[in-house]
């Protein structure tokens, strides 16, 4: 969050003239929330949308960016779906017209191989605890020559770019988490692919009126997000964590206690039915076969049960 909101309110300040901001409507609430707060201080902000599968059009992001804007804000890779954005393109759309680019890598970094050296991207924000470094440590990358103000203010700490005394175990902590990352990426993303699939070829197999959502032919190896027609997606939760002791969500953590169904679904157009029950399953390196056996075991049966209490009677 600090990451993002250091990226854009610099871009704000650099940018003299322009006060229009780009980014998506399917953005994690640390930018959607910042675009709100800035819009009611009078800056202009407009929102890519997407289409049923969660995709972006790169036509509309052309018309959309003028000599007004000062940031294109886009994520890499979306937290709830796991679509994979075309960032590098969109930040040579973003220069074309003298706008910065920033991307939200948070749920990208660690799982897939990210360019920043020979692309255009101007700003890239990243979250350790994504990558199993501590959680609370997080980066910003910027780059080189590019003018930046600092979010926090104080002393001379990072070069006089980020006031306040170092985290330094944390700093290490994400250092070796990042390597641990770049060594072993082909084989952890191989590994986890292999087990979402499998878990949602079984699902869909065994829960009829299910669905999985997003871009299947673009996203991360690691996220699946399956919606269970006619039922509610904590109910499932619940009873899912109650019979094999699975953690999975119903949406970002971010929006962890609301009831209000997913933004990101609802900008693809989901089906009221479908809305309200999707579940989110996250793979990391550490999850086995075992734990898609034990989600197989016992999801089904939960499933057949809630459908039965619906009333929309399936």
């Amino acid at each position: 969050s600090e990451s993002n909101n250091a990226a854009i309110l610099s871009a704000l300040q650099t940018q003299i003239g322009r006060r229009k901001i780009l980014s998506s409507v399917v953005e994690h609430p640390a930018v959607l929330n910042l675009c709100r707060s800035l819009q009611k201080r009078g800056y202009q902000v407009d929102y890519l949308g997407v289409d049923s599968q969660g995709r972006m059009d790169l036509v509309e992001a052309e018309a959309l960016i003028d000599e007004q804007t000062a940031i294109v804000s886009v994520m890499t890779a979306n937290n709830e779906i796991g679509n994979v954005y075309p960032i590098y393109e969109l930040a040579e759309l973003a220069h074309a017209k003298g706008a910065l680019f920033h991307s939200d890598a948070v749920q990208a970094a660690g799982k897939m191989p990210l360019r920043l050296r020979d692309s255009q991207i101007d700003f890239l924000s990243l979250s350790g605890h994504k990558l199993h470094a501590p959680k609370g440590i997080g980066a910003l990358y910027r780059r080189r020559f590019l003018p930046f103000k600092p979010l926090i203010i104080g002393g001379h700490q990072e070069n006089g770019q980020r006031a306040g005394t170092e985290n330094v175990a944390a700093i290490a902590g994400l250092g070796r988490a990042a390597q641990l990352a770049m060594s072993n990426m082909t084989a952890e993303a191989a590994h986890v692919r292999q087990l979402r699939d499998r878990l949602e070829a079984a699902l869909l197999s065994s829960c009829p009126d299910s669905v999985v959502n997003g871009d299947l032919s673009s996203r991360l190896p690691n996220t699946s997000n399956i919606s269970f027609k006619y039922i509610e997606g904590e109910a499932i939760l619940l009873r899912l964590y109650l019979a094999a002791k699975v953690c999975a969500s119903s949406g970002s953590a971010c929006t962890t206690g609301s009831l209000e169904p997913s933004h990101v679904l609802r900008a693809m157009g989901l089906d009221y039915t479908a809305l309200h029950g999707s579940v989110r399953f996250s793979f990391s390196r550490y999850n086995t076969e075992a734990d898609v056996d034990a989600i197989l075991q016992a999801l089904p049966p939960i499933v057949k049960d809630l459908r039965e209490l619906s009333p929309f009677g399936r």
